[in-house]
């Protein structure tokens, strides 16, 4: 992929005092009577303190900060987390986490990203489906929740599994309702690779847009994918525009080292400025269908051969991201592309239409990864993620985007899955969700999500074509299907 995805009690006696920040404070409310402590709701005094003092009294638990909300209260949070699962007492790194806390007796929502956490408050769809609290977890190796000095043998799917699994143990005792799992792209298959390792955590699971790359050298659906999606004439476009910037290399290219310049861009991970240019062009039509819609055809050069090199420059800048190679662009996202590199996998698309344009054709995620650090790739761990979602999977439910690159190659159910559905937005993008689906199909995945979290209405019960989200849609906490984050890096899951 590229840009653009067992408990250790022991260890709280390790580092119950390393996360001294506010657990002091909370040790003599653990004490109060449990009337006192039970509610946690938004509201009196009391209460909003309490839920302070019980988060903080969570060794290893530290308060960064909190930031007001209307209806919740929002806490920025550090966790003690060990390095090493499978062995405790090497060394711990500091975890962030945010916690939107609306009421310990509604459920709670365990978001991810896959990447960064965001200390701003937000909602999942599901969190606003169901009404209830979310916590949030920064994927490990992505800073400031890195160990140092980081052994990056230690990034793998297992132990960030088990860091949700740690986290989710010790909320689990204040916020005792039913769990859900959910995230979007590489935060969706982060959910699913929790659920694998630790099947009993969570009540259900809902994964948006997840890509699922089984066999990293067989990348054929990505291929068929661009053959047919959109329409021709936007299909046409794209392959103009893409062909346009690389027979206009050496102008264009001029241009990028004066950009670089202004910027301070250095090339020295991918290895030249040539590599990064080629690069940021090579993703241009992946990241149009990844972010766009066809709507959004009109907006690109109508006939890219008349086209001016500004508009050329503007149209793969404005799409790809000419800053997305550059050293500046790819430190963040090492960690994703080392894991690419390592157990995730990353798709090779051919595009025929680029006939011999390109010098380095797609290149692979051990280019965006500095030499310091080794890469082995793990051809089994896929495979093992693959099957055990289409023979164990319970109460788990995908949503895919029909135009969306990274749904090409998906998740499948088979006979052994329980409980569980996958569902495809009709021309969704990568910001796909629920209430993109056709009506019948968005009730009965919301209904399912109400069911799983315990919160399903007697009506929606009896009815589930009577299902709806509990709480209001916030234009400020919420997006609205199609709706995407974007940056620099355009083509990461």
């Amino acid at each position: 992929m590229r840009k653009s995805l067992t408990g250790v009690l022991s260890l709280a006696v390790l580092i119950g005092t390393v996360g001294a920040t506010g657990a002091s404070a909370g040790a003599a409310t653990a004490a109060e009577p449990a009337a006192k402590r039970s509610s946690g709701a938004v509201g009196g005094e009391a209460s909003n303190e309490d839920i302070k003092d019980r988060i903080l009294a969570i060794p290893g638990m530290s308060l960064i900060e909190e930031k007001p909300y209307a209806g919740y209260r929002y806490f920025v949070l550090n966790y003690t987390q060990p390095v090493d699962h499978r062995r405790p007492s090497k060394g711990t790194f500091q975890q962030r986490i945010t916690l939107l806390h609306k009421d310990v007796s509604r459920p709670t929502v365990f978001f991810t990203s896959g990447y960064n956490v965001s200390t701003n408050p937000s909602r999942s769809e599901p969190t606003q489906i169901v009404d209830g609290n979310q916590v949030s977890l920064e994927y490990r190796f992505f800073t400031p929740s890195r160990p140092a000095p980081a052994d990056w043998s230690k990034l793998d799917i297992w132990q960030a599994a088990s860091d949700q699994h740690r986290v989710f143990t010790a909320l689990k005792k204040i916020y005792d309702k039913k769990w859900l799992a959910t995230g979007g792209s590489k935060g969706g298959m982060t959910a699913t690779y929790f659920e694998r390792f630790y099947p009993k955590d969570m009540d259900g699971v809902v994964a948006y847009v997840a890509p699922n790359d089984v066999d990293n050298k067989e990348d054929s659906a990505y291929d068929r994918f661009f053959r047919n999606v959109g329409t021709k004439e936007c299909r046409d476009k794209l392959a103009g525009v893409q062909r346009e910037a690389l027979i206009r290399r050496a102008p264009l290219e001029k241009k990028y080292k004066e950009q670089a310049a202004a910027n301070g861009w250095t090339f020295n991970t991918i290895g030249s400025l040539d590599r990064a240019y080629e690069a940021t062009v090579m993703d241009y039509t992946w990241a149009f269908w990844q972010y766009s819609l066809v709507a959004d055809c009109v907006d690109l050069p109508a006939d890219a051969k008349k086209a001016s090199d500004d508009d050329i420059w503007n149209s793969v800048d404005a799409i790809s991201g000419f800053s997305a190679y550059a050293d500046q662009g790819l430190e963040t996202y090492t960690p994703y592309y080392y894991q690419a590199g390592t157990q995730l996998g990353s798709p090779d698309i051919k595009q025929p239409w680029l006939g011999n344009l390109s010098r380095y054709g797609y290149q692979p995620p051990r280019n965006f990864v500095p030499r310091s650090i080794p890469m082995t790739f793990d051809r089994g761990a896929m495979r093992d993620i693959d099957s055990w979602v289409k023979h164990n999977a319970r109460r788990m439910m995908y949503v895919n985007g029909e135009n969306d690159p990274w749904s090409a190659e998906p998740f499948r159910l088979g006979r052994g899955a329980k409980d569980s559905a996958v569902y495809t937005v009709p021309g969704g993008n990568h910001g796909s969700k629920v209430s993109g689906l056709p009506e019948a199909q968005k009730a009965k995945a919301t209904a399912d999500i109400l069911r799983w979290a315990g919160v399903a209405p007697a009506a929606v019960e009896a009815d589930p074509s009577k299902a709806k989200p509990l709480a209001k849609f916030d234009t400020r906490l919420d997006q609205r299907n199609g709706e995407i984050e974007r940056d620099e890096a355009t083509l990461r899951p």
